[in-house]
C-alpha cells in the first residue's frame, strides 16, 4: 500500500503515534488509507448537504475494510459571486482545488480517495486532480436541486435572472419577482436545470469516473446516499485492484464524454473544462474535436436552459446511463469504468434495473430533437482562434444574423445599459475584457444574458464575449472569443456601428471592415493598465487562452 510509507516499520513509529492521536488503531493500521476529499461548505446550496454525502461514504469504505480521512477543498458559488468582482475568482479556483487535492493526498500518501463535489468549477477541479494524481479515485458529485415551483409552473435560478430583466422592462411586479427569488431554488443541489455543475456531473459519469446512475440522482433523494455508500466500498475495491483514473480514462473516454454532451445540449464551459482535464491525464482535446463531434452527434433531450425539462425529468428517463443507450452506436462501449465494467456492460444491465424507464422525453436518433449536437464552434475575422455557442438554446431565426456593435470594456457598463433599455432590437452587445487573463478570471455574463431574455430580446439582440456563459444561458450568446481583446485579438478592435456577422450553419464569426482598417486598428491598439494583486495577479501570469481550456503552467 502506498500508505505504508506512512505506517509501517519501527522509523514510523512517529508517524503512527500522531495517527493514533486521530483514533487510529493498530488494526487499522493494516488497512487502506483512503481519503474523502470534500468540498462541503454552508454557502453554496450545491454542496451544503455533501456532509451527509461524505458519512455514507466513510461508512462504505468501513463497510469494506478501509480506513476514511476526510479533508475540504474551497468552493466558490458562481450564482451567488455571479456579476461583480467575485467572479473573477470562479474559473481561477479550479486550479487551487487541484493543487488543494494534489497536497493534501501527496503529503499523506493516501491509497486511494473519494471525491465529493457538485458545482461548476468544483468538479473540474477534482477531477483534474484524479487525473494529475492517478491513484485510485472515484467520483460522488453531490447531485441536483429540486426544481421550485412558483404559479403552478417549475422554475430555476434563471428563473429569478430573466425575472430581473423582465422586471426592468415593466412585465412583472415587485411582487412577481418576490416570488421567483423566494421558491425557485428548492432547497439542497446543484442549480436544477443542465447548467454547468450538472453538465460537469454528466461528463464524470460518460468518462467513467462515477457509478452509473450518481449524475442525475438529485441531492436529497436516498439514491444518492445509497451510490455514495456503494463508491466508499467500491474505492477499497478498486485500491486492491490498483484501478487508477489513467487506466480508465483514455482519449475514446473523452470521445464519449463529448459525444454525451451533444447529445444534451450541455454547457459551453464544458469545452474549457474538458480539454483542461485531457491536460491532466497527458492527452490533447483540441476545441474543434467538439465541433466535429457535434456535426455528427443529434441533440437527445430538451432541457433547461434551452427546453422545458429539468434535471428531474432527465433523471426519471434514465440519466446519463439512457441517453448513452440511446447513443450506443457512436460510443466506445469497450471502455472501463470504475465500478469495473465497460460501460458496454453498464448498459446491457440498465433495463434489467429499472425496466419501464421513462424514456420519451430522450428522443432517438432517428427523430432527434436537433440534427446537430447542443454546441457550435465559431471562427472568422472576429474569433481567429475560435468561439463558443450553445446553440440548441439559440433561436433559429438568429442563427444567421448581422447587425452593429454595441461596445462595452466589461459586463458592469454592459448590464447597466442593457437594463437603461439602450440595446435595441438587432443589435449585437460586445463584452471585452472578460477573458482568462483581461478579466483576470474569465468571468460569466449570466446577469447580462438573463436580463436580455427577460426584456424578451433573445430574440434579436445577439452577445458575444471574450468571457464566457454561466450553463443557465440561452439565446445567440457567443463566448470564449479568442484571441482575447487584453491579448490583442480582433475583439479589441471592434467599435461601435461596426457590422457583425454571426453564422451558425457555417460556424462563422466576422468583423465586417476592411483587412486595411484592421491593421491600422491593430497599431494603434495599447491594452488597457488594470492593477491586480494576490491570487489573480499569479493566475493572470500563467494562464492560456480560452480554446485551450484556459489551463495554468
Amino acid at each position: 500500500m502506498r500508505s505504508d510509507i506512512i505506517k509501517k516499520g519501527p522509523e514510523r513509529a512517529p508517524n503512527r503515534s500522531l495517527l493514533k492521536a486521530t483514533g487510529v488503531t493498530d488494526s487499522e493500521m493494516k488497512k487502506p488509507f483512503i481519503a474523502v476529499v470534500n468540498s462541503w461548505n454552508d454557502i453554496i446550496p450545491g454542496h451544503m448537504h455533501l456532509n451527509k454525502l461524505a458519512e455514507a461514504v466513510k461508512a462504505g469504505i468501513r463497510n469494506a475494510g478501509g480506513v476514511p480521512f476526510e479533508f475540504h477543498t474551497v468552493g466558490v458559488c458562481d450564482g451567488i459571486a455571479m456579476g461583480h468582482e467575485g467572479m473573477k475568482y470562479s474559473l481561477p479556483s479550479r486550479e487551487i482545488i487541484e493543487d488543494t487535492i494534489e497536497l493534501m493526498v501527496r503529503a499523506h500518501q493516501f491509497d486511494g480517495m473519494v471525491l465529493i463535489p457538485t458545482c461548476d468549477k468544483i468538479v473540474p477541479g477534482h477531477l483534474m486532480a484524479a487525473g494529475r494524481l492517478d491513484i485510485p479515485a472515484i467520483v460522488v458529485t453531490g447531485g441536483p436541486m429540486l426544481p421550485g415551483y412558483v404559479d403552478d409552473d417549475y422554475r430555476d435560478l434563471i428563473s429569478v435572472s430573466e425575472g430581473v430583466g423582465a422586471h426592468s422592462a415593466g412585465k412583472i411586479s415587485d411582487d412577481d419577482l418576490n416570488r421567483l427569488e423566494n421558491f425557485s431554488c428548492a432547497g439542497a443541489g446543484s442549480c436544477a436545470g443542465m447548467f454547468t455543475a450538472n453538465t460537469m456531473a454528466c461528463m464524470t459519469e460518460a468518462l467513467g469516473l462515477s457509478l452509473p446512475g450518481c449524475a442525475t440522482a438529485h441531492a436529497v433523494d436516498a439514491k444518492k446516499t445509497r451510490i455514495a455508500k456503494e463508491s466508499g466500498e467500491r474505492i477499497v475495491e478498486m485500491v486492491r485492484e490498483n484501478l487508477t483514473p489513467k487506466k480508465i480514462v483514455t482519449q475514446r473516454s473523452f470521445e464519449n464524454a463529448i459525444t454525451v454532451d451533444m447529445a444534451i445540449g450541455g454547457s459551453t464551459n464544458s469545452t474549457l473544462h474538458l480539454p483542461a482535464l485531457a491536460h491532466e491525464f497527458g492527452l490533447k482535446l483540441p476545441l474543434e474535436a467538439f465541433d466535429e463531434l457535434s456535426r455528427t452527434t443529434p441533440h437527445l433531450i430538451s432541457l433547461r436552459p434551452g427546453g422545458p425539462n429539468f434535471m428531474l425529468h432527465f433523471d426519471r428517463a434514465g440519466g446519463v446511463q439512457a441517453i448513452m443507450q440511446r447513443l450506443s452506436p457512436k460510443l466506445h462501449l469497450e471502455q472501463l469504468t470504475v465500478n469495473g465494467n465497460t460501460i458496454g456492460e453498464n448498459l446491457n444491465e440498465l433495463d434489467l434495473v429499472n425496466p419501464k424507464l421513462n424514456k420519451e422525453i430522450i428522443a432517438t436518433l432517428e427523430n432527434p430533437i436537433h440534427a446537430q449536437g447542443g454546441i457550435a464552434v465559431l471562427k472568422g475575422s472576429l474569433a481567429p482562434d475560435g468561439s463558443v455557442v450553445k446553440q440548441a438554446a439559440v433561436d433559429p431565426g438568429m442563427h444567421v444574423h448581422t447587425g452593429p456593435a454595441r461596445v462595452y470594456d466589461g459586463e458592469e457598463d454592459a448590464m447597466q445599459s442593457i437594463l437603461a433599455g439602450d440595446v435595441k432590437p438587432g443589435d449585437i452587445v460586445i463584452v471585452r475584457y472578460e477573458g482568462p487573463k483581461g478579466g483576470p478570471g474569465m468571468r460569466e455574463m449570466l446577469a447580462a444574458t438573463a436580463a436580455l431574455g427577460g426584456m424578451g430580446l433573445l430574440e434579436s439582440v445577439a452577445l458575444i464575449t471574450d468571457g464566457r456563459f454561466s450553463g443557465g444561458t440561452r439565446g445567440p450568446c457567443i463566448g470564449h472569443v479568442s484571441p482575447e481583446a487584453s491579448e490583442g485579438g480582433p475583439i479589441a478592435l471592434v467599435k461601435d456601428g461596426d457590422m457583425i456577422e454571426i453564422n451558425i450553419p457555417e460556424r462563422a464569426l466576422n468583423l465586417k471592415i476592411s483587412e486595411g482598417e484592421l491593421k491600422q486598428r491593430k497599431a494603434a491598439f495599447v491594452p488597457p493598465k488594470t492593477e491586480i494583486t494576490g491570487y489573480l495577479a499569479r493566475y493572470q501570469r500563467s494562464v492560456h487562452s480560452a480554446n485551450t481550456g484556459g489551463i495554468v503552467d
